[in-house]
C-alpha cells in the first residue's frame, strides 16, 4: 500500500462502479483513475470536517443510478460505457487528512495527479469544495499550456478568506497566477455571486472569458464551445452550485438558473471532440442537502459522459 494515498478509515468504502481499487500508485497501470480528495484548506474550525467532506462517497453510494452496468447501453454516448474496448479505469481511494498537519492533503494530493500523469492516467477527481482543484492544477504543470474550463454560480476569485489563500473561494485566482494555465473560460455565473469589485476586476485583468448565466441561456453551449480554442489540453472544473438546481439541489449556495444537465452534456462531449481533456473535478457538493440521490446521480452521468466520449475518441490504446 502507497504511504501517499489511502482509503479513509472513517468511511464505509464502496469503489466507483465496483472499479478496483488500487492503492499502490507506484505499480498503478490504468487509463484513468477515480481520486476523492474530501478536504479542502478551511477558514474556520466549522470547515474541517463538513459535510462536502462526505460528497466522494455519496457519489460513489449513488453511481449505480447513473450507470446501472459498465456494460449497459448508454443513450448518451450510444453504446457501452467503454465501447468494448479494454480500457483500464479503477479507483485509487481518497486523499486522507492529517489534524496535525492540516496542509499535508493538499501537498499529497498535488503528488498524487503529478504520478497519475507521469504514468499517463487521466484523474477524475470528487471533491470536497472548491479548494480542492488547486493542488489538482498545481500537479499538472508539466502540462502547459492547458486552458481551464470552470463552471460556476460564483467568479472565485478572492485573494485570501481570514489568510487563507488556498480555499473554496480562490481556486481560479490561484489558477491566474499558474504558469501553466493559459486562457480561462468561466460558464453559468449569475445572481450576485460571491464577486467583489476588485475581484471582477482581477478577473477582467487577467483576460477571463466571463459567460454568466444569462448569457449562456441565449446563446446556448455551442456557441461558448466556438469561443474555445482547439486542438488545446482542457481541465474541467466543475461547481455543482454552477449546474440547475433542479438536478443539483445540494449544494451550500444554490442560485435560480445554471448549466443544465444537456449543456454540460454538449459542453463534456464539446472539449473532447476539440481536443485533449486531460481531468475534471465535480466539487461542492453536501450530501445531507441532496434529493434522492439526484445530485451524486447527475455528477456520475458528468463522469460518465467525460470516460465515454473521451474513449470514443481514441484517447487511449487498448
Amino acid at each position: 500500500m502507497s504511504n501517499n494515498l489511502t482509503v479513509a478509515p472513517r468511511r464505509e468504502f464502496q469503489s466507483f462502479h465496483d472499479l478496483p481499487i488500487v492503492l499502490d500508485l507506484d505499480t498503478i497501470d490504468a487509463d484513468i483513475a477515480i481520486l476523492g480528495i474530501p478536504y479542502g484548506a478551511p477558514y474556520s474550525m466549522d470547515d474541517v470536517t463538513n459535510d462536502q467532506t462526505n460528497a466522494p462517497t455519496h457519489i460513489r453510494r449513488y453511481c449505480e443510478r447513473a450507470l446501472r452496468g459498465i456494460d449497459r447501453w448508454d443513450f448518451d454516448l450510444g453504446g457501452p460505457l467503454l465501447d468494448g474496448r479494454l480500457i483500464k479505469v479503477v479507483d485509487v481511494g481518497d486523499v486522507p487528512g492529517n489534524p496535525t498537519d492540516i496542509d499535508e492533503h493538499y501537498r499529497i494530493a498535488e503528488k498524487v495527479i503529478e504520478t497519475l500523469l507521469t504514468k499517463n492516467v487521466m484523474p477524475i477527481v470528487l471533491g470536497g469544495d472548491h479548494g480542492v482543484p488547486i493542488p489538482v492544477l498545481r500537479g499538472f504543470k508539466k502540462w502547459a499550456p492547458i486552458t481551464l474550463v470552470h463552471v460556476d454560480a460564483h467568479l472565485d476569485w478572492r485573494d485570501h478568506v481570514n489568510g487563507v489563500r488556498d480555499g473554496l473561494s480562490s481556486p481560479i485566482r490561484r489558477a491566474s497566477e499558474m504558469d501553466h494555465i493559459g486562457e480561462i473560460f468561466q460558464i453559468g455565473l449569475r445572481s450576485a455571486g460571491s464577486a467583489r469589485p476588485e475581484e471582477m476586476e482581477a478577473a477582467l485583468e487577467y483576460g477571463s472569458h466571463l459567460i454568466p448565466d444569462i448569457e449562456l441561456q441565449e446563446i446556448g453551449m455551442k456557441a461558448v464551445l466556438n469561443r474555445i480554442p482547439d486542438h488545446s489540453n482542457y481541465y474541467l472544473t466543475i461547481d455543482a452550485d454552477g449546474v440547475d438546481p433542479t438536478i443539483m439541489p445540494a449544494v451550500a449556495g444554490p442560485a435560480p438558473g445554471g448549466v443544465t444537465y444537456d449543456q454540460m452534456r454538449t459542453l463534456i462531449h464539446g472539449l473532447v471532440d476539440k481536443g485533449r481533456v486531460v481531468g475534471m473535478d465535480i466539487v461542492e457538493i453536501t450530501p445531507k442537502r441532496d434529493l434522492n440521490g439526484i445530485t451524486a446521480i447527475t455528477a456520475g452521468r458528468f463522469i460518465c459522459n467525460l470516460i465515454g466520449k473521451a474513449v470514443r475518441a481514441q484517447y487511449f490504446q487498448d
